[in-house]
């Protein structure tokens, strides 16, 4: 099965609740939505809002004043959640929260542990599965079942300095051919900057060019998955992302080995023309480097012959675990990612709503910097594997290292995408 979402529609997923524990207010067992005496514990990860605490003191007030329930937010580290969660889960209903924020791509692995809730019915019930966008669905959905309400999401397209290629009388690319001539007249009439960054730290920089030449990075065949990365069409997408810097020269060789972050880095100090990036980025390239301001556009990553290149949506989905307060944990989470919070929260973190209407009644929605960013988000939307392993598969950086193998000239593109492959495949074979 063909894991891209390009279209626009729906979204939602990793929470997770029984529709049998949720439906009509609650059960017995869970004691439905009457909250007094009670209090949800919540597990927030750290950093994506400045002004969480302040959010959440707000939204713990609303809830206990709409179910009597009180609300206990602990702040979690990305880089140790994880296994926090793995650790959780492990020791049973005592030891996980109520409802946490989940990145999107552990959401296969929670759900198979019987850790979250399907809320398929109470989505349906609530008329939020037709506005959710796309991409988003299609990650936490798993054998026809939701689990989880999407509360913010992002998206990398292109970000470039418009005030250079005005000075250069260039146009942003609507195809590769394009992409690739641009980057090489900057390349030449600004040699002391960096005209397109290849780093191979930076998976989500590699993905676009893998989808976008019509390759996968995995299939799903009779339940049980297997890399797609080696094929020819996703070889044809590595080798186009990697000659910009082999061939073109693009890319300067210290940015061979680069994350994300030192892409942004970069752009900060200035040194950067043209890059993949995400939407949450221009206001911060901006706030980081005066000099930017105003001078800063975005397109969708352009399609190999036109339209748009596929592009990771990621971001954090609110799941209810299942413990004793499944309809409390429900009603907590609907309050959080619609209407006035969901807003809230979009606009304090600069990551985008999850719901096609929330898109529609940005205030900025419109804005040169934000409307190519909306559109390759509910358009030109991808997920990646829903395999319950390809969070290790993401630990074991072995995209990152095929690319980098490539950019050191230790291998080809088929060489690297092949051992990837191997590697790919044999964690599957574990996982599964």
């Amino acid at each position: 099965m063909n894991r891209r979402v390009i279209a626009a529609t729906s979204t939602a997923l990793a929470l997770g609740l029984t529709a049998t524990a949720c439906g009509g207010g609650g059960s017995e067992a869970d004691g439905g939505t009457d909250g007094k005496g009670k209090t949800l514990s919540v597990w927030v990860m750290e950093g994506t809002n400045p002004d969480a605490k302040p959010f959440f003191k707000e939204a713990s007030a609303a809830f206990e004043k709409k179910t009597g329930a009180k609300v206990k937010v602990e702040y979690q580290q990305w880089a140790s959640a994880q296994r926090k969660f793995t650790t959780a889960i492990e020791g049973g209903a005592d030891q996980v929260p109520d409802v946490a924020e989940v990145g999107t791509t552990w959401v296969p692995g929670f759900a198979d542990k019987g850790a979250l809730v399907d809320v398929s019915k109470e989505v349906e019930k609530a008329g939020l599965s037709d506005d959710l966008v796309p991409a988003l669905k299609d990650a936490g959905t798993l054998d026809g079942k939701q689990y989880g309400m999407p509360w913010y999401a992002g998206v990398r397209s292109i970000v470039y300095r418009k005030d250079i290629f005005e000075k250069h009388n260039i146009k942003p690319p609507t195809n590769w051919k394009e992409l690739r001539s641009a980057a090489k007249t900057l390349k030449k009439d600004e040699p002391k900057m960096i005209a397109f960054p290849v780093a191979s730290g930076a998976e989500m920089f590699t993905t676009p060019f893998i989808w976008g030449a019509g390759g996968e990075l995995a299939v799903e065949k009779g339940g049980k998955w297997k890399s797609a990365i080696n094929s020819k069409k996703s070889v044809e997408g590595i080798t186009a992302y990697t000659d910009l810097a082999l061939k073109d020269k693009v890319s300067p060789a210290k940015v061979n080995t680069w994350t994300e972050k030192e892409v942004g880095d970069a752009w900060n100090k200035g040194e950067v023309v043209m890059s993949l990036s995400g939407n949450w980025t221009p206001k911060a390239f901006a706030e980081a480097n005066p000099d930017l301001k105003g001078n800063l556009g975005a397109i969708p990553i352009p399609g190999q012959n036109g339209g748009m290149s596929p592009s990771f949506l990621g971001g954090s989905y609110l799941s209810a675990f299942k413990t004793d307060k499944q309809a409390l944990s429900w009603e907590f989470i609907k309050l959080l990612t619609t209407g006035k919070f969901a807003k809230k929260w979009a606009e304090q973190s600069s990551y985008l709503p999850p719901t096609n209407s929330d898109l529609d009644k940005m205030p900025d929605k419109d804005d040169a910097l934000v409307k190519p960013f909306v559109k390759q988000f509910k358009d030109g939307g991808a997920s990646v594997p829903k395999a319950k392993s390809y969070t290790e598969i993401q630990a074991t950086q072995v995209i990152p290292k095929m690319v980098q193998s490539i950019l050191a000239g230790k291998a080809t593109p088929q060489q690297a995408a092949d051992k990837a492959a191997k590697e790919m495949d044999a964690i599957f074979a574990q996982g599964e």
